[in-house]
């Protein structure tokens, strides 16, 4: 029990490290812009300052300037909506649900941004309802906004998080899952076990997220090293994830169709052999150390080197249709991997073994993957 409390524990804490930064960039940041709309602007209850910091800031996400944007012009459109329908109608259930139906529907009409819509309702339900009759002009509670807005960028500025630890932490989660999906797969081919192979592929169907939060992660850390000088001279770091995004997703989609090609070589006549597991096995060592020198911001020249001598070797003879599929698709990882690490798309198709019958299932040969792999997508 204590074990299993103990590692409930350090997930829990591992998982909220990474948003102490941006809670405390909301803290302060609030309690700053509540002072300056008070003291310098002389407003008695700014409301919408802290709001709008917290909007701006969130936790972990990015397009902070454009959030500003939508907040202040949200605000703006939500507080005359507000303000108009509320000198003519008063104020109770009714009027709240004709409000908020009002403000949401133009909103929706010039945006379909979800914070954009989203605001622009929750600000004309705040001054109709629940501010009537303060002496608060709408030009205040929009002026409140610009300065709750600007707060949570010099926040950002002044108290940025890490944008390597951010990028690093979710191309971590991409690797991990790649990593996972070709380990299954090559346990599955030695064990013959096609519920394995089933795991493998399900794990595979699972990935996708971590792809979008890595995308996300990415444009987070971009923005943070664009606002905060602090973090300019990451920059070139940063460097290597944007170089590894889409190289990593192409090889994530052509694990899920390798583990589906291995699921159906597996109930064919001539299994896939045991050394084509030696070669799965390889290349998801090799993603775990793509991970660890892109986290210790080195050049990936082992992981490089690692990729390259599997893609060197010579391949196995007497293969089924579809373990010839599974290899196929296991040297286009290898190719999405070495262009992770820098290498152009060429040059790193070139250092494949060249096969003498290619399958017509993996179309393009083995230097692009085919089109069941990446959704439609072509390098």
């Amino acid at each position: 029990m204590r074990t299993w409390l103990g590692d409930q524990v350090r997930k829990r804490l591992s998982t909220f490290s990474p948003i102490v930064p941006s809670i405390a960039q909301c803290a302060v940041g609030s309690a700053l812009a509540w002072i300056v709309a008070v003291h310098l602007l002389g407003h008695a209850h700014p409301l919408f300052a802290p709001i709008s910091v917290m909007i701006c800031v969130g936790v972990g996400h990015g397009r902070r300037l454009r959030r500003v944007v939508e907040l202040v012009v949200g605000v703006c459109l939500g507080v005359g909506i507000g303000d108009l329908l509320g000198s003519w109608i008063g104020s109770g259930p009714w009027q709240m649900a004709l409000v908020i139906a009002l403000a949401m529907t133009v909103a929706g009409l010039l945006s379909s941004g979800e914070l954009f819509v989203s605001q622009v309702g929750s600000s004309a339900v705040l001054v109709a309802m629940l501010v009537p009759g303060e002496d608060v002009g709408g030009l205040d509670r929009m002026a409140d906004a610009l300065t709750g807005g600007i707060v949570g960028i010099v926040a950002v500025a002044l108290l940025p998080a890490s944008p390597l630890a951010i990028a690093g932490r979710h191309l971590s989660g991409v690797l991990d899952a790649l990593s996972t999906v070709l380990e299954q797969a090559a346990e599955a081919i030695e064990k013959n076990d096609m519920d394995m192979a089933a795991e493998a592929l399900e794990c595979g169907r699972r990935t996708q997220e971590a792809v979008e939060e890595f995308e996300a992660a990415l444009e987070n850390s971009k923005e943070i090293i664009m606002i905060s000088p602090l973090r300019r001279h990451h920059r070139a770091q940063l460097t290597r994830y944007e170089t590894a995004a889409m190289p990593v997703d192409l090889a994530l989609r052509n694990a899920r169709v390798l583990a589906r090609r291995t699921l159906a070589a597996l109930g064919e006549t001539s299994p896939p052999p045991v050394v084509l597991a030696d070669s799965l096995r390889e290349v998801s060592e090799a993603a775990l150390l793509l991970q660890l020198e892109l986290g210790a911001g080195r050049e990936p020249t082992l992981a490089r080197q690692a990729l390259l001598a599997v893609a060197e070797r010579e391949r196995p003879t007497n293969l089924g249709f579809s373990a010839n599929v599974t290899l196929a698709q296991l040297r286009s990882i290898a190719v999405d991997l070495l262009e992770a690490t820098g290498m152009d798309h060429d040059e790193a198709s070139a250092a494949l073994r060249p096969l003498d019958e290619p399958s017509d299932e993996n179309t393009g040969g083995l230097d692009e993957p085919s089109d069941e792999s990446t959704g439609g997508r072509r390098r």
